[in-house]
């Protein structure tokens, strides 16, 4: 394709710039070859110009189009080269969020440096058994494809995770491990993967560090294999090592800290159990103070040392272990502590008790003085004598970090050999995978030997990685059959040479540290005399000859030279390990004992083999044992299957999802990725499948060109398309592109979309526009018309108005004149009015003035005369006054002599004492009445100390009415009115004074006989309501335990659907445990004893009090066969146990259930009334003898239960198994001698039973003969019919056993509850009573208040105003109390006479009554013996088996029918009626053996056909379906009222009579559950391959909305797709709605079947929509909508709108709307957060982030609208998981339905082979 075409106007390239590396830029015209410039135009708008080299003629490399811009894979792009890879990687990274990116066969991950919630389990289980190209880029598909190609090619795998510090390296490694625990789980020990996942914590807090780039730098690596056994399960895992960086201990740089281990110990010294390290902070200690950094933002280093402590722990290093690790550790950091002082140039000494080394000492076990000696000492060996010399403070410090160093090494070591004797097991390893994090190439200001050591060993993975990557790609090309070219790539053998060939770099390092006086600057000069002139890789600094260069394939690294030799040689001093080896601590005996066997090993083999060198020689340099390591490393990897994981660092200022572009482009070209992107784009590095690139790109065809044949199709369009036919090459499966042609293809499609676009713009706006002509001319005609008929209206208007107006302005001006004379006459005659008015009054006015003039001189005149009258009259009565005080004196004089002479107090006392003794006399009296008031109020107030609270409520409405009567004591003026009229009739009261007084009196007497009678009463009351308020008190407290049983009802049935859940999901997963541990008892058995193939059955037939029963398979085995013996054994029970099992059983639940029906009644006659006093008492009487007959049954209950306690311990064998006894033995006779008691007492119950029958009948005549009762105690007729009933449908045998005790407590119920009545009647009169006697009561207190008042008022009046005064009181009172008397009189009147009516009423009622329960009885009682009769005689539909046949009919119903076949021709459940009528068969004979191996073989057929073929739906289908109608048949026919009530007579006739089933039902239940649980299971593994191709990736518009172009990992349904399509989906929804009708599956079980199946649906397509980018599009959302549509529209069709499927499709249906609606607004957040309520949070921001544009006229989501969508739905509360759960099962309820059919009409078809059954 020629440049011209390429490089025209408007396309965009890429020029390079200093800051952001590349800069897109866009040409303004048009280029043609030879032009010396480009034109272009940067997105800043300012225009540039680039200069063409005419030489190389080398154009700036065009950017891709924006529909590839985002591509989950790199080689997907067209242009593959730098800038292109930056870009995508940026827009992946910034704008959607998204870290990991292909690359080829490269992940390529960016570190966030933020918390993503990509990693939860649900994740783990969505990409598990995905292919890669299936989902988004993710780690997990790393682990999942290497897993799986282990799984299927059975060969080892690797996943090597490199990157620079801080790229994420540890965690890419630590989620791999994760995935890979969590995926295969363990084969034998629990605990493997976990301890797996436990040596994280211990690796990263011995190894990993704070550096400047990254807060947690692995500084070592390290490779773990993972091992896996045949089933492709954790066994265990090794751990291997490299280059630990040891200087770290001792040195740090400025902003970095030493290994976390040291921190965690600093911050837990506070601990009891490290007191005694000594340890305080981090500050006080060199080795961790140095670089300034002591902690790490957002990390609890106290918190981090418990969890190293847990991992140690799940690890198995004990405790004390793990103290003398800590003991060690805190011993280096005191080490670090220890200064060394200076005496002369080369000598140095430790002052004496140094704190720091005494610690030291103590904590290492060694000897002070030793230690302090050899620190600043060392010992030098010659031929003949040994030397010990000083050594300088700079020798000594470096001999103290360089022991520090030394034994932090040995303790690493042999914590990592823990870590692997911990992962070892025991279990066969088959195959492994590898995980190796190892560091990646580094470039620092100063590199030194570490940095060497780690650009050396990415050389070689380098190296490795480049071939790998040529093979795949040779593959590739073979495998499709094209021609191809040798790529050439870049190898780095020769660098690899340069390190370590012989004479290489390494080489002459090891040469120079065995010289005696080798140093650095020697072995800088051997390295350029020996390599600068013979290595092209290697080069020497300008201006230092203390360093070197070396070319890698990354960059060019200069290493100093400085110490090099000594990091090579790690020599420590001899002397000092001898001290550590006499230490007490055993944990660094065990250090040292292990390099002690290492080096006399090595020694051995090097005397061996040299003897003269082998002191020279035991000791392997640093350098040899990494290159050792390295290359078995190396060859582990070339025997794997490697996987790539490439960690990039996006800033060094650990920003969050920030990219800077110089750092990402150096670590890109560092790790390999542009290489790889380079030897992709020397071949064809687009490839297409024939299918994908005619879908893509059938809008580039014509009708005629398309043929059936895909493969001829597109090789006749490319062809036309692509002249030159070496820019694409035909595969056999697959196109292969050139770099370019593929973004060719693309403008081609996206003009002839926009041509196509445009044609239909033209012809839709000429159509538009001749539209709005046409309208436009329709409109103008219109509008002239009305305008000018507007015009003509207008004219005639204005004509009727001129007219109009002249008629108007004559009668106006008419108007106007008349008015003006109307006003001007009448203010004339206004004006003479008021001036005639105004003098009228001036003239009245003067008349007035002089008549009062006269007035006041009349009345002045007239106070004058009256003032001097006063004065006169005044003067004289002064006089007067004077006058009589002079004679009063004398007056006074003279009594005061004859006051004192005895005489005149004679005469005084005569009357006093008269008067004294009347009012002691009357005060006497009145003491007395209220003595007599006291002691009766006193004997009342007794009487109702229970009653006070509700008084206390009286006094505060007396205290209202008191205020009334004060409100009313206002009124008093207006009565004292009447007063006069009162006093006017207090003449004719005086005479009626006598009468009343005397009937006062009579009554009097009367009120105190009736008081006396009360007292009495009260007494005999008070003993009767303490019994009654026992009583009513614990009815009182059953009251309250029913509405606490109401209330726990409403909570339990709020509970009830998340237990039922809760209880269903338990229920499968302990059947499939059971199922497993079935298989694993059968594997074992078969191994141990392969002679008995059958399998003991455990005994199942459980106490009846147990809730749950569990049932042993009888039918285990391959080949399906069932052994009778297995099946008949445990069925030989004890009957007679298990009879007196269930007469216990019958009794509670009769109880319980006459305890329902008592509750009912009870509630139902609260509202009636109660017995007369008379029935009250003789039926208190009668209540105690059946209480005590109730007692004695209770006790003959709790007496059965002991004695079958007794008799179980009695049956029960040492080894607690229950067996059948043998004739003759102990246990047997035993039990027949319990046996004949039961059956004595059972006689003697029946006749007391009978007798107590008898007794209830006569009482129930006596109480409806002489009871005057309310409505309330009428006796129903249903009641009686109610006996009748049961008499009537009980047998001889049943009346015998049940009937009996039943009447009795039936009749104990019914007195119990008419006892209540005459109770609850009594308490009301009783209430009622008290209410009299307090209105007494208060009515004497008022009288006495009322006298007290008046005796206190009259005692200092008057003799006859006291006596008018009490007359007046006494009248009141009179008045008042005939009043209430007469009001007492009407009330009892009204109460007889309706008492009255209501006795004769009842009356005849209990005579009606009496006449037809004698008649109902005599009837009753001459039909029983017809009905037992009758009863043998409709013994129908049953079937009749012989004993043993159960295995023949189970094998030929269950085990080998095929449900096809039944479910065709026969009645639906035919199986399922079948076993019921042999069922019924055997209740009928009594035969509890054959009842419970029937059901219990039932059950573990049903469950072995499932187990077998439970991958079958229609299988699974059929036996639900049978086993939710034998369900229903158990409750139809046993009997039970609640299930009765929709059978018909016949039907009811034919309950199960003589066992009680209902454990079964649950069991029953339980196994439709099981049942239904593996539908759903079953139709989730059919629906599964069917989603995704058919919701998401099939299109049923191909070329417009066509796929985008994919990279090297292709999809693997790409092509299932085309063929699966939305109608495939729902033709088997079709066929599972149908074969679940035809099997008869209830319509209320096939609803929630169909929700679930649509939830799955939903959460699949929803949870891969959010893992595939590829799939976030307008189209895409289009597409899902219109098969949500169809799915919907499937629901109408089946009439399935109700059963909840429509909602559960609701957040799929969202997503879809999410992907089509306008996404740039506010108003748009607030719509899309309104209509997306189905949605998470999460999952909302997930579409949003993942939306990618297919064609170009769509445009991606800004990120700020995507912070405005997070903004408003910050407050919603919703789940934090991402994805939905696609296994969820919903809770079901099994509702009961009815069966119409008649068992009696059922015919057994020959078919089935049945006919050793016999139909009665």
């Amino acid at each position: 394709m020629a440049a011209s075409e390429l490089y025209s106007k408007y396309a965009r390239v890429w020029l390079p710039d200093a800051a952001d590396v590349w800069k897109s830029a866009e040409l303004t015209r048009d280029y043609t070859p030879g032009d010396p410039v480009l034109s272009l135009r940067l997105e800043d708008g300012k225009d540039v110009e680039l200069r063409i080299d005419p030489k190389t003629n080398h154009l700036p490399p065009l950017r891709n189009p924006n529909i590839l811009v985002g591509e989950n894979d790199l080689t997907a792009l067209s242009y593959l080269h730098e800038p292109a890879v930056l870009h995508n990687l940026k827009v992946r990274f910034i704008d959607s969020k998204l870290i990991y990116t292909y690359c080829g066969i490269v992940l390529v991950a960016i570190n966030p440096y933020e918390s993503l919630a990509i990693y939860d389990d649900d994740i783990i289980n969505a990409y598990s058994g995905q292919n890669m190209g299936d989902m988004d880029p993710h780690i997990f598909a790393v682990a999942e494809e290497a897993y799986k190609q282990m799984a299927r090619d059975q060969r080892n795998q690797s996943i090597i995770v490199s990157g620079e510090s801080g790229a994420g390296k540890t965690v890419s490694a630590k989620y791999a491990m994760r995935y890979f625990a969590i995926v295969s789980g363990s084969s034998g020990e629990a605990n493997v993967e976990d301890r797996v996942l436990a040596s994280s914590p211990i690796m990263e807090a011995l190894g990993n560090a704070k550096t400047t780039r990254n807060d947690n730098s692995s500084r070592f690596g390290k490779y773990i294999e993972i091992g896996f056994d045949k089933k492709h399960q954790i066994t265990g895992a090794n751990m291997r090592t490299y280059l630990l960086e040891k200087s770290r201990v001792v040195f740090q740089a400025h902003g970095e800290r030493n290994y976390h281990i040291f921190y965690q110990l600093c911050s837990s010294s506070h601990l009891p159990e490290f007191k005694a390290f000594r340890l305080g902070c981090a500050d006080d200690f060199h080795c961790t103070s140095q670089g300034q950094s002591l902690v790490i933002d957002g990390v609890d280093d106290a918190r981090e040392l418990c969890v190293t402590r847990r991992a140690f722990s799940l690890l198995g290093i004990n405790d004390s272990d793990q103290m003398a690790v800590f003991q060690i550790l805190a011993a280096i950091l005191h080490l670090s502590n220890v200064e060394v002082k200076e005496q002369m140039s080369d000598q140095s000494s430790i002052l004496p008790g140094n704190t720091h080394l005494m610690v030291f000492c103590e904590l290492m076990g060694v000897p002070y003085e030793d230690m302090a000696h050899w620190l600043c000492h060392r010992k030098l060996k010659t031929a003949t004598e040994t030397y010990v010399k000083s050594v300088s403070k700079t020798n000594a410090v470096n001999g103290r970090d360089a022991l520090a160093k030394h034994i932090y090494a040995k303790l690493f070591s042999w914590i990592v050999g823990c870590i692997n004797k911990a992962l070892k097991s025991a279990a066969k390893q088959c195959s492994f995978i590898g995980v190796l994090d190892i560091y990646g190439f580094e470039t620092f200001d100063i590199n030194s030997f570490e940095q060497f050591c780690i650009n050396y060993a990415n050389e070689k993975l380098q190296q490795q990685f480049n071939l790998h990557v040529f093979k795949l790609e040779q593959e590739e090309y073979l495998k499709e059959q094209i021609p191809w070219t040798l790529i050439d790539f870049y190898d780095n053998q020769p660098c690899i040479d340069l390190i370590e060939a012989k004479m290489g770099v390494m080489d002459l390092l090891d040469e120079e540290c065995r010289m005696p006086k080798g140093s650095d600057d020697t072995w800088a000069q051997k390295l350029y005399n020996t390599l600068q002139k013979q290595k092209v890789h290697f080069e020497k600094p300008r201006l230092s000859n203390r360093a070197f260069i070396i070319h890698h394939f990354a960059d060019k690294v200069e290493y100093q030279c400085e110490g090099f030799l000594e990091k090579n040689k790690d020599t420590v001093n001899e002397e000092q390990i001898h001290v550590l080896k006499m230490s007490k601590l055993d944990l660094l005996l065990k250090l040292f004992q292990e390099d002690e066997k290492a080096t006399s090993s090595s020694s051995s083999r090097s005397m061996a083999a040299r003897p003269g060198q082998a002191q020279r020689d035991n000791k392997k340099t640093v350098g040899l044992q990494f290159r050792q390591s390295l290359h078995l490393l190396m060859d582990t990897l070339n025997a794997t299957t490697p996987h790539y994981v490439r960690c990039i660092k996006p800033n060094d200022q650990k920003a969050a999802f920030t990219l800077a572009p110089v750092r990402a482009v150096q670590q890109l070209r560092a790790c390999g990725i542009l290489e790889t992107i380079r030897i992709s784009a020397a071949g064809f590095p687009s490839r297409w499948t024939y299918q994908e690139f005619f879908s893509r790109y059938r809008v580039l065809m014509q009708q005629k060109d398309v043929l059936p044949d895909r493969k001829q199709t597109c090789k006749n369009v490319l062809e036309k398309l692509i002249k030159d036919q070496d820019m694409y090459q035909f595969g056999k499966n697959k196109i292969f592109f050139r770099a370019g042609q593929v973004a060719y293809l693309e403008k081609l499609r996206s003009d002839k979309l926009r041509n196509a676009c445009i044609c239909i713009q033209k012809t839709m706006r000429c159509w538009l526009a001749r539209k709005k002509y046409l309208r436009m001319r329709a409109s103008a005609i219109t509008v002239q018309r009305y305008v000018r008929g507007h015009q003509a209206r207008c004219r005639v208007k204005f004509l009727r108005r001129t007219t109009a107006a002249v008629v108007i302005q004559r009668n106006v001006r008419m108007w106007a004149a008349r008015r003006r004379y109307q006003q001007q006459q009448s203010a004339a005659v206004t004006i003479q009015c008021f001036l005639r008015a105004y003098v009228a009054r001036q003239h009245y006015y003067s008349l007035v003035y002089d008549h009062k003039a006269v007035v006041i001189q009349r009345w002045v005149r007239g106070w004058l005369a009256r003032q001097r009258f006063r004065h006169s009259q005044a003067a004289i009565i002064l006089l007067q006054s004077c006058v009589r005080r002079m004679r009063a004196k004398k007056e006074l004089k003279k009594l005061k002599v004859e006051a004192r002479s005895a005489e005149h107090f004679k005469n005084l006392n005569v009357g006093m004492e008269n008067k004294i003794m009347q009012l002691q006399h009357k005060i006497n009296e009145q003491h007395k009445e209220n003595r007599e008031l006291s002691e009766r109020l006193s004997v009342v107030e007794k009487t109702q100390a229970a009653e006070r609270a509700r008084l206390g409520t009286e006094m505060e409405n007396l205290r209202a009415a008191e205020q009334e009567a004060r409100t009313k004591a206002e009124r008093v003026p207006s009565l004292l009115e009447q007063l006069s009229f009162l006093r006017q009739e207090l003449e004719t009261t005086c005479r009626e004074k006598e009468d009343l007084h005397e009937q006062a009196s009579a009554y009097w007497e009367q009120t105190q006989q009736v008081v006396a009678e009360l007292n009495a009463q009260n007494a005999l009351l008070s003993s009767e309501k303490d019994n009654l308020n026992t009583l009513i008190y614990q009815q009182a407290q059953q009251l309250t335990e029913i509405k606490t049983n109401v209330e726990n009802t409403e909570q339990l049935e709020k509970d009830l659907t998340e237990e039922r859940t809760r209880y269903q999901s338990l229920l499968s997963e302990y059947l499939h445990l059971e199922e497993r541990h079935g298989d694993l008892k059968e594997e074992m058995n078969h191994n141990t004893n392969s002679s008995k193939p059958g399998l003991k059955r455990t005994d199942s037939n459980r106490s009846s009090d147990m809730s749950e029963c569990t049932y042993s398979s009888g039918y285990e085995g391959e080949d399906g066969s069932v052994q009778m013996e297995d099946v008949t054994q445990p069925t030989v029970d004890m009957p007679v146990l298990l009879k007196l099992q269930r007469r216990v059983k019958e009794l509670e639940q009769e109880k319980q259930s006459l305890q329902r029906q008592l509750d009912k009644r009870e509630e139902a006659q609260q509202e009636k009334a109660m017995e007369a006093e008379k029935q009250r008492s003789v039926g208190r009487a009668e209540l105690d003898l059946e209480a005590l007959k109730r007692q004695e049954l209770e006790s003959d209950n709790k007496r059965l239960k002991q004695e079958l306690g007794e008799l179980r311990q009695s049956l029960t064998n040492e080894n607690g198994d229950v067996t059948p006894p043998s004739p003759g033995s102990l246990p047997y006779n035993i039990l027949l001698e319990q046996l004949n008691c039961s059956n004595e007492e059972l006689e003697m119950r029946k006749e007391e039973v009978l007798l107590l029958r008898s007794h209830m009948v006569r009482q129930e005549a006596l109480k409806y003969k002489g009871a005057a009762l309310g409505e309330g105690l009428k006796l129903d007729h249903s009641d009686t019919q109610l006996f009748q009933d049961i008499d009537r449908s009980t047998n001889v045998h049943t009346l015998n056993e049940d009937g009996e005790l039943w009447l009795a407590y039936e009749g104990l119920k019914e007195t119990n509850r008419l006892l209540e009545c005459q109770l609850q009647e009594q308490g009301r009169l009783h209430r009622e009573e008290c209410e009299e006697l307090r209105e007494v009561v208060r009515r004497a207190g008022e009288q006495n208040r009322q006298q007290q008042q008046l005796f206190t008022q009259t005692l200092f009046l008057p003799q006859d105003a006291r006596i008018d005064a009490s007359l007046q009181h006494e009248i009141t009172r009179l008045t008042f109390e005939n009043l209430d008397l007469m009001e007492q009189q009407g009330k009892q009147d009204k109460t007889i006479r309706k008492l009255k009516k209501q006795l004769k009423l009842y009356v005849k009622r209990v005579e009606t009554f009496e006449a037809s329960a004698q008649q109902k009885s005599t009837a009753s009682w001459t039909a029983n013996p017809v009905n037992i009769t009758r009863k043998e005689k409709e013994f129908q539909g049953m079937l009749e088996f012989k004993p043993g046949d159960e295995h023949h009919l189970l094998k030929n119903l269950v085990i080998d029918l095929k449900p096809r076949g039944v479910a065709v021709g026969f009645i639906l459940g035919l199986p399922a009626y079948i076993i019921f009528m042999c069922l019924r068969y055997a209740d009928y004979v009594e035969d509890e053996r054959r009842v419970s191996t029937l059901l219990n073989s039932t059950i573990s057929s049903i469950k072995g056909v499932i187990k077998r073929r439970g991958d079958d739906f229609e299988t699974v289908s059929f036996w639900l379906a049978n086993t939710c109608r034998l369900l229903h048949c158990l409750k139809q026919y046993s009997g039970e009222e609640i299930f009765k009530k929709q059978n018909t007579p016949k039907q009811n006739e034919q309950c199960l009579t003589n066992f009680d089933l209902s454990e079964y039902q649950q069991v029953f239940g339980d196994l439709a559950i099981q049942i239904y649980r593996q539908l759903i299971k079953c139709i989730e593994d059919i629906l599964q391959p069917l989603i995704v191709a058919s919701m998401l990736e099939h299109e049923t518009t191909q070329g417009v909305l066509g796929s985008k172009p994919t990279g090297l990992r292709k999809r693997s349904a790409s092509v299932t797709s085309e063929t699966t399509t939305v109608e495939t989906l729902l033709q088997q929804l079709g066929h599972f709605y149908a074969t679940m009708h035809q099997h008869g599956l209830d319509l209320e079980l096939i609803k929630p079947v169909v929700k679930q199946q649509f939830h799955v649906i939903c959460a699949v397509t929803l949870n891969y929509l959010l893992l595939r980018k590829d799939m976030c599009s307008w189209g895409k959302g289009l597409q899902i909508r219109y098969n949500a549509w169809q799915l919907e529209e499937w629901l109408v069709e089946k009439q399935l709108t109700d059963c909840g499927a429509k909602e559960a499709l609701e957040p799929l249906i969202q997503a879809s709307q999410l992907l089509q609606v306008n996404k740039k607004t506010e108003a748009d957040a607030q719509s899309i957060c309104t209509m997306c309520s189905g949605l998470t949070s999460a999952q909302i921001v997930k579409v949003l982030s993942l939306y990618t544009p297919v064609v170009e006229f769509e445009e991606r989501v800004s990120t700020t609208f995507i912070r405005t969508i997070q903004t408003l739905l910050k407050d919603r509360v919703d789940s934090p998981m991402l994805l939905m759960d696609a296994k969820k099962i919903f809770s079901i309820n099994l509702p009961f339905t009815p069966s119409p059919v008649a068992l009696e009409t059922i015919q057994i078809p020959a078919s089935l082979n049945l006919g050793f059954l016999t139909r009665i």
